[in-house]
């Protein structure tokens, strides 16, 4: 984005990627139809030690924006919910449409170009790399985090920023699965693929979506969406069904299902298998409606309105969609995304200290800080 932007300004815009292949993440992103933005982008969905800072970009390149490119291009696409946008066809129309619109801007890219020095003097910035050395006047940083290493993540970002004396805030797995310790993995063993609605808590935030039961924790949407605000020790705390009145419900069946069993009701509204091993290790009790008394059914409420776990972790850089943290937007210019004390140097997208939430928010981060700095560079 920032190139193609660049490239429309006359700039001469040469990409370095050491991948061999453009837009890896774009490609593997919304199940492989990318989840390209969101129609309800603000600064209130983005974490960073600035809340103010994206505003900048945002105001200059939108979702709307984005969005008529992707109809300039022709390119099919739907609203799957919460305001997400992906492509009715395939992730890979958006790489193309990213590559066609550079290539309409003179914009050169090269693969499988490793990145060894960087340095700056009078004449501008020196790239030494494996295919060569370039001359530049202005440095684009555009490395991402650490998520998913096997798709080529690495730390370069960070370094380069430090090298130039750009702060770094600490990094961190973010939109990332919990894991649970030895003892919590026997107490829910077998449950691994059952997925229910809930409301998910750590502290005074709240997402609600699916959770889902792995063989290692608790993933799902709502699981990813709290990860981000988590810190070790935190206790994550689960409301089941948040549209059941479970109060109502236990008291309505106890009349009316009197003899019927307790996990024969349960089971019409949760995954059987996890209301019968709920019932083997004793979190619920193995007894029909009748034998319930009040406080049983409080007990019951209290279980699926506040149920808690406390993850022994998470699966880390290597399941994480994105990382938390990065280079300090108090070194950073918030119109430009210039680094303040290095003129010509810039930092655009996950690099830096902005992490949105789940659902098109960092794709649209990218997009906006990239056309920010494709204005200037």
């Amino acid at each position: 984005m920032c190139a193609l932007e660049a490239g429309k300004r006359g700039r001469k815009v040469l990409v370095l990627d050491h991948s061999d292949k453009v837009g890896k993440k774009i490609l593997i992103s919304g199940g492989g139809r990318c989840n390209f933005t969101n129609l309800e982008v603000g600064a209130e969905k983005f974490l960073s030690g600035n809340k103010h800072f994206c505003k900048s970009a945002f105001s200059q390149f939108t979702q709307h924006d984005f969005i008529e490119l992707i109809n300039k291009h022709g390119i099919a696409f739907h609203e799957k919910k919460l305001g997400q946008q992906f492509c009715d066809d395939s992730a890979q129309q958006i790489v193309d449409m990213l590559l066609n619109e550079c290539s309409s801007s003179q914009v050169e890219i090269k693969l499988e170009t490793v990145i060894n020095s960087v340095t700056k003097d009078n004449d501008g910035f020196t790239v030494k790399t494996s295919k060569g050395e370039f001359i530049c006047d202005s440095l684009v940083v555009a490395t991402g985090g650490l998520s998913i290493p096997k798709m080529g993540a690495t730390g370069l970002g960070y370094k380069i920023a430090k090298q130039f004396g750009l702060n770094i805030i600490e990094t961190t797995p973010a939109l990332v699965p919990f894991t649970f310790n030895a003892k919590d993995l026997e107490l829910y063993d077998g449950l691994s693929g059952i997925s229910f609605d809930a409301i998910v808590s750590c502290g005074k935030i709240s997402f609600r979506e699916n959770v889902l039961m792995t063989h290692r924790g608790v993933s799902g949407p709502a699981i990813l969406q709290i990860s981000s605000y988590w810190k070790s020790g935190d206790d994550i705390r689960i409301q089941m069904l948040p549209d059941l009145d479970w109060l109502a419900f236990l008291k309505e069946k106890r009349q009316t299902n009197a003899k019927q069993e307790l996990k024969t009701i349960l089971s019409d509204v949760l995954p059987k298998r996890m209301v019968q091993r709920f019932i083997d290790v004793g979190i619920i009790p193995n007894s029909i409606m009748a034998q319930l008394s009040d406080k049983k059914i409080r007990e019951l409420v209290e279980l699926f309105t506040r149920f808690t776990i406390k993850p022994n972790g998470t699966e880390g850089y290597r399941k994480a969609e994105v990382t938390l943290g990065g280079v300090d937007t108090k070194d950073l210019d918030a119109k430009t995304l210039q680094a303040r004390d290095a003129a010509g140097l810039f930092f655009i997208g996950e690099v830096v200290d902005v992490t949105g939430w789940l659902g098109g928010y960092n794709f649209q981060w990218a997009w906006s800080s990239g056309y920010a700095a494709g204005q200037v560079v």
